[in-house]
């Protein structure tokens, strides 16, 4: 519903209030004189002087008690309009500056529309103050939940190391390594996300051959994608798919979505399809399943957002992988959507613009 402003309202009432102080004084004056015509007709004779008479001087104070009333009932309803949203948005403001970021401010249906914007803008903002509020409390307990297994993991075996319990053998010196990997990548996850939520992502955009760092990324992680029973396997319809972007950080994403797969998919193939679309370079990730639930495909790109089977998974993530890959597609005017897969699983894609 459009809500009148607020200088509709003033001229509104004020014009009301003149225009039946005008009518009152018309109307009362017209029945003074028909009563004294008629009733007292020695009074309506011309007067002496210029000074008023007895009964007119008394319709003339009561002119004035009724305009007066008038007057302040007319100023007391605009004043209501005015002063009741505005008094609910100050008691909310002194909650909120008090801690409580549940308080609302309210607005009644006939308050001038700037009054109404104005509680509705502070609302807004009181909802937004309360989402990151909640936000930051999950993100202190999963990041603490996401540090407290490799740190107790680490204290075990150096305590053990420490005690003689585990020989200082090469296989204890690899599994101490890959903890302190698992943290380092975990540190540089929440450093990523934490620069993107503040926009401070650094971005260095240049003309980028996508199927040559998509190959350099492959040649990388074959190795450990054949040992875990995969098979990587590039779709492009040309030898050179040319986006502008950070070439570092289009590696760091396609590094995330593979790990992704690696960690989550069947052994089987895993298809990278390289496309372009019209302002866009494609890069889709397919693998053969078991897939992501298509209720999750809108949440699956939030922090610390896992579906039932990697939370159940020994290998399982921290959940800031996907994350990552968004804030990079954001950075780049680009984004990242997950479809399902036409080999029963899940299919990633990341676009990235060409210009």
């Amino acid at each position: 519903m459009r809500r009148s402003g607020l200088s509709r309202h003033i001229i509104v009432s004020m014009s009301l209030m003149v225009v039946g102080v005008i009518v009152m004084v018309i109307l009362s004056s017209w029945l003074l004189y028909a009563v004294l015509i008629e009733f007292f007709p020695a009074s309506a004779e011309e007067p002496e002087g210029w000074l008023p008479t007895g009964p007119e001087l008394a319709w003339m104070v009561g002119v004035i008690l009724t305009g007066l009333a008038l007057a302040i009932a007319a100023s007391f309803r605009l004043a209501h309009r005015i002063l009741s949203p505005l008094n609910s948005l100050v008691d909310s403001v002194r909650a909120l500056a008090g801690g409580d970021l549940g308080a609302r401010a309210t607005a009644e249906a006939n308050s001038p529309g700037e009054v109404a914007a104005l509680v509705d803008d502070f609302n807004a903002m009181a909802r937004r103050l309360q989402h990151m509020e909640s936000e930051r409390v999950m993100w202190h307990a999963a990041i603490a939940h996401e540090l407290r297994t490799p740190v107790t993991i680490l204290r075990g075996r150096l305590q053990g190391l420490a005690e003689g319990v585990f020989q200082p053998d090469e296989s204890q010196f690899r599994s101490l390594l890959a903890q302190v990997e698992g943290l380092s990548r975990l540190i540089e996850d929440l450093r990523v996300l934490s620069l993107a939520d503040n926009a401070r992502l650094d971005v260095r955009r240049a003309r980028t051959d996508v199927v040559a760092e998509v190959h350099s990324v492959m040649t990388l992680v074959d190795p450990a994608f054949r040992s875990a029973g995969f098979v990587l396997e590039l779709e492009t319809s040309r030898e050179e798919h040319p986006a502008h972007c950070d070439p570092t950080r289009l590696r760091q994403a396609l590094l995330a979505l593979l790990e992704n797969a690696r960690r989550y998919a069947n052994p089987g193939k895993v298809r990278i399809a390289v496309h372009d679309t019209v302002a866009h370079v494609q890069v889709a990730i397919e693998d053969e399943g078991p897939g992501i639930d298509p209720a999750l495909h809108a949440d699956i790109f939030n922090p610390f957002m896992r579906g039932d089977g990697s939370r159940s998974r020994l290998g399982g993530g921290s959940g800031l992988g996907l994350a990552v890959v968004k804030a990079i597609a954001d950075a780049h005017g680009g984004q990242v959507y997950c479809t399902p897969g036409t080999a029963g699983g899940s299919r990633f894609v990341i676009e990235l613009p060409r210009q």
